[in-house]
């Protein structure tokens, strides 16, 4: 739920931005006969300041979560999340400067909070999961990020509708004043933004009943009664602790990230994480948060121009969900059936070269799909976004979940997530600035520069080794081997059938435990 909420908040303000600008910036295309829009470097703002804050977020409660422990971060960036989306639907003043100047400020600290759900997230999912389905699990908590943004389509979609059945006007051409519909167009933004804190408040009980990982607990804190009295909580049978193992793996977890041998183990690993995440963010966020002007092209909406205010968000509101739906949605939920069969590295892969040549198909062919085949552009357009999430959007999540240490583990996901938003923040200030008018020429050039960036993910993934079907110490090297390492024998496809055992107290959720017992 933590991640339904991150990808809510996050992705709702694509489906409003443009009522933003009919609100506050009317006179931006005085004399054009269009509604008026914000202008590029307010837009840039609006949609990505939050991305800004993600990026902090990431790397401040990812350094805390090695530090203090993953459970006590987690409650902060729930209550963070939940005050800053109630925050943006306030304004302190009623002049345009002062609406955008307050929305910017709290979705900056909004991002700050979502930023610590990545890395935490995940680390506590990997170290409760079991090595045969930990990539299942670790996915499965990243594709509510789908269902987050379906809902963002959904709620924007039924509040504009019932406000724009209570409040009918002409469109734009017809009457410019009355098509604005203040203040309904004004109250529903908010309501848009401030809904995203209550499934945040909604589970914040029950992250302050998790218990603190056993790994964490036993390999960081050296405390293997505690750790074993925590995982017999959890799984309802009886688990003896045992010290000296944990004495063991404790040594050979002792090294910082700021290391040689950091470097000698994991360096690779962690650049491949970075720039995978990088490469990869800069298409998806392109793709999610310029959807709005690509949607005209492929006729899902209409020229601004027909529609009073409300009526465009509700249109841009249903094609959004439609393409998450059909598109986005199906992507994440086969990830998590097949991750744990085709393994990280292959979808990983697959994923990074359909979407380039998608996005090379699109922009080659701009032009004909946009005036001749609507039908094929949508199509093609929405398997770019289930390629993306059968692909490198779920695998760079689970990636550096698995690789590294339980020491550095949160820091490196944290690293490796604020890759990826330094991608996302490209998209929001660079890609965005050739999509905004949506003229040919520009579009067909943002299409062309993502497919580069998408084959070079491509070739990028061969730094990452594959993970599935070992444990996160067989992987890391904390049970005393060389882990994955250059002096490891890593293969790129499923281990062999033996397998390392970790002493009970962090043994977590694995099918023979009972009959081990």
């Amino acid at each position: 739920m933590g991640f339904f909420t991150d990808a809510y908040d996050l992705f709702c303000i694509s489906t409003v931005s443009k009522l933003l600008g009919r609100l506050y910036y009317s006179d931006s295309n005085a004399g054009s006969g269009k509604p008026g829009t914000l202008p590029v470097p307010v837009n840039n703002m609006v949609t990505g300041v939050a991305l800004v804050g993600t990026l902090m977020g990431q790397l401040v409660f990812g350094y805390f979560g090695d530090k203090l422990g993953r459970k006590r971060v987690y409650g902060i960036t729930l209550v963070l999340m939940a005050v800053c989306a109630i925050g943006s639907g306030l304004s302190f003043g009623t002049t345009h400067r002062s609406v955008i100047g307050t929305l910017c400020f709290f979705r900056f600290l909004l991002g700050f909070g979502i930023g610590g759900d990545y890395p935490l997230s995940a680390t506590i999912m990997s170290e409760y999961a079991n090595k045969k389905t930990r990539g299942a699990f670790i996915a499965a908590v990243f594709a509510m990020q789908g269902v987050g943004i379906i809902f963002a389509g959904l709620v924007s979609m039924v509040v504009s509708g019932i406000l724009l059945r209570y409040n009918p006007a002409p469109s734009y051409k017809e009457n410019s004043g009355l098509s604005a519909q203040l203040p309904a167009a004004d109250y529903m933004w908010r309501i848009v933004l401030m809904i995203g804190a209550f499934p945040a408040l909604a589970t914040f009980y029950w992250r302050m009943k998790m218990p603190e990982t056993a790994r964490y607990t036993a390999l960081i804190d050296g405390n293997a009664k505690q750790a074993s009295n925590d995982m017999q909580k959890v799984l309802e049978i009886t688990i003896e602790d045992e010290a000296d193992k944990v004495a063991k793996f404790r040594a050979a977890n002792g090294y910082p990230l700021l290391s040689r041998e950091f470097a000698r183990r994991h360096g690779l690993h962690l650049l491949g994480t970075t720039t995978t995440w990088f490469l990869l963010d800069i298409a998806f966020y392109s793709q999610n948060l310029t959807q709005k002007d690509i949607f005209p092209a492929i006729n899902l909406t209409g020229p601004a121009e027909t529609m009073n205010a409300l009526r465009e968000v509700f249109v841009i509101s249903r094609a959004m969900f439609l393409v998450a739906l059909l598109g986005t949605f199906p992507g994440y939920w086969v990830t998590v059936a097949l991750i744990d069969k085709m393994g990280r590295y292959l979808i990983q892969l697959l994923g990074f070269f359909m979407m380039s040549l998608f996005m090379l198909v699109m922009g080659v062919k701009y032009e004909y799909l946009k005036d001749h085949n609507h039908v094929l552009f949508a199509v093609l357009y929405a398997l770019t976004f289930f390629f993306a999430n059968f692909g490198p959007n779920s695998t760079t999540f689970v990636l550096p979940a698995e690789l590294f240490p339980t020491r550095v583990r949160s820091t490196c996901h944290a690293i490796s997530a604020a890759s990826g938003k330094a991608g996302a923040l490209i998209a929001a200030f660079g890609v965005q600035k050739l999509t905004l008018k949506g003229d040919v020429k520009h579009m067909k050039e943002a299409l062309i520069i993502l497919s580069v960036t998408n084959m070079l993910g491509f070739f990028f993934t061969f730094l990452v080794p594959e993970t599935m079907g070992r444990s996160l110490e067989e992987i890391s090297g904390e049970d005393g081997n060389a882990g994955m390492g250059p002096s490891a024998d890593v293969t790129r496809f499923p281990p062999p059938s033996t397998e390392w055992k970790p002493p009970s107290s962090i043994l977590l959720f694995q099918t023979k435990i009972q009959n081990e017992k």
